[in-house]
């Protein structure tokens, strides 16, 4: 039973978390401020995350039937999306490698875990499968984190994935309809294996495998709700906490920046922790900026670790740079549009220029687009074309005004961190309250 008072330590939190790259500083800031406000928490996930685990207040505890990175190389990777024909073939690899196919082997780690030493509740990975199995195999409350937007669609949503606008018009409401059939029919078409994990367990089979996180009892999403598209009813079990911007280890390298009166405007050029075989589209941003008068400084991390570029006079590259600084004189971001990159951006009141590679890039492009914020293009177009928007987003105020606004109307709905840990006490105290009547 679980066991919660208003003061001192409370919970025992087991932490599921995978090296995603982008879903990992969010995991990791769940793991600091829970343990910050004094709960007992412990953190199963790919060995990638040791260190940063321990240091942010976890206990670790290794995938050992579950994939597990030894590494954040391109090599270790399990999924490697960036070979696949299209988004939709990446996704379908994303499936089955990691987050339906070994739902088994995760749920027999954390399971294994649960018998070592109960925990109080599971804070699982939206994307993980096996973490909601074992959740409702165990009988521990679970909870869902998602790095970003709702990876299942939200009441006059659009479908996950293709980056649509909400729909206006009858045409765009049968669009969104057509489409998220076929989305159902894709992960169904994991529901077998899925039904599988089940049975081994012996839980019933599910009709669909959407049906599988609907046994969580909370769905927390680490985004802003002035961020996302509006919802006039949002289901009781789906929360916003905001955005959860922990820093990456790695980011430590500083940016020499030049006296403010002989700096011509500072675009920042980001894309991804995570390799999505963005070379060539960043080697077409930096020759599509050289003629432009602009001081452009580009970060590469770890997916980009090494990575041999033709930088102009105008380009400084950094292998790995933590962002506030240089958003602080930023006037423009050009990015893939991950969440965590938009965010920050934001968060600094930048307006951004969108090159979405897959994932969850293009949804977020078109929260940026409906918000005024910035723009998107196709990662395809010609280099001059990247510098051509560069100098639209630079040049009219409106995308900096509104970047700033947008900013701010986040930054007021309160600190990420501190939302977390309330949606995670209050779904404690009300998961107890519950079992005490059943009792």
């Amino acid at each position: 039973m679980i066991k919660v008072t208003d003061a001192g330590p409370r919970l025992r939190v087991l932490i599921v978390g995978w090296e995603g790259g982008g879903n990992v500083p969010p995991t990791l800031a769940a793991v600091r401020a829970l343990a910050g406000r004094g709960h007992d928490v412990r953190l199963v996930a790919d060995d990638t995350m040791r260190a940063e685990a321990i240091e942010a207040g976890a206990r670790f505890l290794p995938w050992k039937r579950a994939p597990n990175r030894p590494d954040r190389s391109p090599e270790s990777c399990f999924v490697r999306d960036w070979e696949a024909v299209d988004s939709l073939a990446g996704f379908q690899r994303g499936c089955e490698r990691i987050f339906v196919g070994p739902a088994q082997s995760y749920a027999e780690d954390i399971l294994e875990a649960l018998a070592a030493e109960p925990s109080d509740l599971i804070l699982g990975s939206d994307l993980l499968f096996g973490s909601m199995l074992a959740g409702e195999v165990a009988r521990v409350p679970t909870a869902l984190l998602a790095s970003n937007i709702s990876l299942w669609p939200l009441p006059g949503h659009p479908p996950f994935g293709p980056g649509f606008q909400p729909a206006r018009s009858v045409a765009e409401r049968v669009r969104d309809a057509e489409v998220s059939a076929r989305v159902e029919q894709v992960w169904d078409g994991f529901l077998p294996g899925l039904n599988a994990a089940r049975a081994h367990f012996g839980v019933a089979p599910l009709a669909h495998v959407h049906e599988q996180p609907l046994r969580a009892g909370r769905h927390l999403l680490a985004t802003s709700s002035r961020f996302d598209f509006p919802t006039e009813r949002l289901p009781d079990y789906v929360r916003y906490v905001g955005p959860l911007l922990e820093l990456p280890s790695w980011a430590k390298e500083r940016w020499a920046s030049p006296p403010v009166r002989e700096m011509r405007p500072l675009v920042l050029v980001s894309f991804s922790t995570t390799n999505q075989g963005q070379a060539d589209v960043l080697q077409r941003v930096i020759s599509g900026l050289a003629g432009e008068s602009v001081q452009v400084v580009v970060t590469l991390g770890k997916a980009l670790e090494g990575l041999r570029l033709q930088a102009p006079a105008n380009v400084t590259i950094l292998p790995g740079a933590a962002h506030d600084e240089i958003l602080t004189r930023a006037r423009a971001v050009v990015t893939h549009g991950g969440h965590g990159t938009v965010m920050r951006s934001l968060h600094h009141g930048v307006p951004l220029v969108i090159l979405p590679m897959g994932r969850d890039q293009n949804d977020n492009a078109a929260r940026v687009e409906y918000h005024g914020a910035g723009l998107r293009l196709d990662p395809s177009i010609p280099p001059q074309m990247f510098g051509e928007a560069v100098r639209h987003v630079l040049s009219d105020t409106s995308f900096s005004e509104r970047a700033l606004a947008l900013g701010r109307a986040i930054a007021e709905e309160g600190p990420g961190p501190a939302r977390l840990v309330a949606e995670i006490e209050d779904f404690a105290r009300v998961a107890c309250a519950n079992t005490q009547s059943v009792a």
